[in-house]
């Protein structure tokens, strides 16, 4: 069951990954990751893998060590629901990214590598994003040209 639900936590964010990804300027897309609730089905996998692991996830968040890591990971379902917690923030952030671009009139074409990247290593694609954002800071201000900020000097 394990297996199933690691699976499934990916399954579950990835057509949302995919509409922002590959069809950005769909208004479908923007209504659909207009709404924080799109992280909900992979934050109930990880609910369903967590609870019954919560005794020992519990004094690794409130008192983390590494050695605590380590036994934690022994469990073999407590990758699972770490898995699906990465998953969750991964397309919470990614969401938000989309969103903020979208905004800012990032070119879609631009932005997809980005958001792919974030999904394989957020900690990575966040701060390129951020990077890449302040490129086209005005255009969040101004009405727009689609220039970036830093184009239009």
């Amino acid at each position: 069951m394990t297996a199933f639900l690691f699976d499934l936590s990916f399954y579950v964010a990835a057509p949302f990954w995919a509409l922002m990804i590959l069809a950005p300027t769909w208004r479908v897309t923007r209504l659909v990751a207009g709404s924080p609730l799109i992280v909900l089905p992979a934050v109930a996998v990880n609910l369903v893998l967590l609870v019954p692991l919560l005794s020992g996830f519990w004094p690794v968040v409130t008192q983390p060590s590494l050695e605590g890591l380590r036994r934690l990971v022994a469990d073999p379902d407590a990758p699972a629901a770490l898995w699906a917690q990465i998953i969750a923030w991964d397309l919470f952030v990614g969401r938000w990214m989309y969103l903020d671009s979208r905004e800012r009139k990032v070119h879609p074409l631009l932005m997809g590598p980005v958001l792919a990247f974030t999904i394989l290593l957020s900690p990575i694609g966040l701060p390129i994003y951020l990077a890449l954002r302040l490129a086209y800071r005005g255009n969040h201000d101004a009405a727009g040209s689609g220039t970036p900020a830093a184009a239009r000097r």
